[in-house]
């Protein structure tokens, strides 16, 4: 056997032994149980009995505070487990966050149970025994070939995955960096042969953790043990509700009006307002009913000749980019960063160093003499400002140019992979790739058409036009020195 036995290498329990688990540990269920999905979907929350809309039986799961796993509940198991916290101080202020705390935590179970008894890894909790109901979900994207990666061009997905394996990998090394000295990470983890950690074994971590974990209201991002067996099903399909009751359980609540009958799909909302990508991007999957996009983010970049570039990019407090979502038969927008590329120092946009409490300086973005602070307060302060309507021009345009930029890639990438499709054609990421391409190519192109709307509408403002005429005006008188 192997110093470690990760991942796809290492044996799952069934069901049943799941539901062994469950009881061992004081989760309480009514009426459901777990089952196995004959479509490749894995495990699901299945009715087994029925409940009327009309009948009182709310409550469906109670799992225990202890079970849930958080941040908070990472560095208490940390106390009692020395190989936890070595690695988690180790790491430094990536331990700090709730996805740091809890990938480690994952990472320690699994190595536990793959270690021998004599070089034991961590201490066992009930999670070291649910690992092995959780295997990681190769449909993910960051699972795909670089073939199928390639497939993703022109697409909104190819800037986050990118971004995503990027992150991963910063994460990986700064692992593998910080713990290389731990003399049984060494062993363990690290060691020249072929049974080492892998960086395929920290992304099927990140997708253990990625696809499941929950915002738990009164707790935030956590991982809740047989709840998160729940599959998603959106609107009216949607059957429960997961919450914190007042003695900091999770529960699993049914939804009100919602009749269950015997063999029904318990399923819960991942989030409706959640776009094809998002989806595709964190669960793998594009829901069956989305019959749009519904949103999608593309990335901007302050142009090279803007002498403020520096100043701006490392003020900024919001995503470089943007925002599209349907809205009411229209395509809006949404993207703080827009609104630092539209305006410059001429409009009254302005940079100071600032010295803070402990003593350092920091740059600073001001308007007017005003502080900006948040980022999302700059909207609010151009909208009062005589020029409003010339910022928005500028908005548009530049909107609309990154839209048409994004619509010519789609289509160049279409083209160069079209001899690639037959290869793929019956592959899941493929089929779920050409949704997300047709989906996006309409999006965009409705945007296109709304933001020429928009900038027509705006060409009539008497604002717009005045300023125009005075930079017309501008440009036509000579230089004083220029005597041609």
């Amino acid at each position: 056997m192997s110093a470690v036995d990760y991942t796809t290498r290492r044996e799952y329990l069934s069901t049943i032994d799941l539901e062994k688990w469950a009881n061992l540990n004081d989760i309480q269920h009514n009426g459901i149980c777990i089952d196995t999905a004959g479509d490749d979907k894995g495990k699901r929350i299945v009715a087994s009995s029925k409940v009327e809309s009309s009948q009182n039986h709310d409550l469906l799961i109670t799992v225990p505070p202890q079970l849930i796993l958080s941040l908070e509940t990472v560095w208490i198991y940390a106390k009692s487990d020395r190989h936890l916290l070595e690695v988690l101080e180790a790491v430094g202020d990536y331990s700090r966050t709730a996805r740091g705390a809890i990938l480690i935590f994952l990472l320690l179970q699994i190595t536990h149970n793959a270690s021998a008894e004599s070089d034991r890894v961590s201490v066992s909790s009930p999670w070291t025994q649910y690992v092995r109901f959780v295997p990681p979900e190769e449909n993910l994207p960051t699972f795909w070939s670089e073939e199928e990666r390639a497939l993703t061009a022109g697409t909104s997905l190819e800037a986050a995955l990118d971004a995503k394996l990027r992150s991963l990998e910063r994460e990986f090394i700064n692992l593998s960096d910080s713990t290389l000295s731990i003399g049984w990470c060494q062993r363990h983890w690290w060691n020249t042969g072929t049974d080492g950690l892998s960086f395929d074994d920290w992304k099927a971590v990140d997708s253990m953790y990625r696809s499941r974990a929950l915002d738990l209201p009164g707790t935030g991002h956590a991982m809740v043990p047989y709840i998160d067996m729940a599959n998603h099903a959106s609107g009216d399909e949607t059957v429960a509700l997961y919450e914190t009751d007042p003695d900091g359980n999770a529960v699993l609540i049914r939804r009100e009006g919602k009749t269950v009958n015997v063999g029904d799909e318990v399923t819960i909302t991942y989030g409706d307002d959640k776009g094809v990508c998002e989806m595709l991007f964190s669960y793998g999957f594009i829901e069956d009913s989305m019959t749009s996009a519904r949103g999608l983010f593309l990335d901007l970049e302050i142009p090279d000749d803007d002498p403020l570039k520096l100043a701006k990019t490392s003020t900024a407090r919001s995503p470089p980019g943007f925002k599209l979502f349907e809205s009411g038969g229209f395509v809006n927008w949404d993207g703080d960063f827009v609104w630092l590329i539209c305006v410059n120092e001429e409009d009254g946009l302005d940079f100071r160093l600032l010295q803070t409490v402990d003593g350092e300086r920091e740059l600073k973005l001001f308007w007017k003499d005003q502080e900006i602070r948040p980022s999302s307060a700059f909207r609010d302060l151009l909208k009062e400002e005589q020029l409003w309507d010339v910022f928005q021009l500028r908005a548009v345009a530049t909107l609309q140019s990154r839209v048409e930029q994004q619509l010519l890639a789609l289509e160049r990438a279409k083209a160069s992979n079209h001899s690639m499709q037959e290869f793929h054609q019956a592959s899941y990421p493929h089929i779920n790739i050409i949704k997300l391409r047709d989906f996006e190519e309409k999006l965009m192109v409705q945007a296109y058409e709304d933001f020429e709307q928009k900038k027509n509408v705006l060409l009539t403002s008497q604002v717009v036009q005045d300023y125009l005429a005075s930079a017309n005006k501008e440009q036509e008188i000579p230089d004083e020195d220029d005597f041609t």
